[in-house]
């Protein structure tokens, strides 16, 4: 029994010294989104941080504040939702690579990084 605990204790380090590395590389990488026919552009890195915002001159105008403002929300929103999909695929390459059952998969992780 306690080779068992042995091994487990084990995967659990293994898998923790694999989770910080993800987490590693996903804060390198970044997805885009834009809004407005490409007027509005968001960039989120994989820790769900915006990293840059790009807004054409053109989308700007004094008069209608409400639709800048809903472009930025709608390609933040995008974006946001973009770098979920990467997180959870990239969890479930991990937890499916250890054996793990349960613990992938889009929505499976619930990991907030």
């Amino acid at each position: 029994m306690n080779k068992n605990i042995g091994q487990l204790l084990k995967q659990a380090q293994k898998m923790q010294q694999k989770m910080q590395e993800l987490q590693e590389e996903l804060g390198r990488k970044t997805v885009e989104a834009t809004a407005g026919g490409g007027m509005v552009t968001a960039v989120v890195n994989g820790k769900q941080e915006l990293v840059s915002l790009k807004i054409e001159k053109e989308v700007i105008d004094p008069n209608d504040p409400v639709m800048l403002q809903d472009l930025v929300v709608a390609a933040v929103n995008e974006a946001m939702g973009k770098v979920r999909q990467l997180v959870a695929d990239e969890m479930g390459k991990l937890t499916g690579s250890l054996g793990l059952p349960g613990l992938g998969g889009p929505g499976g992780g619930g990991f907030p990084f």
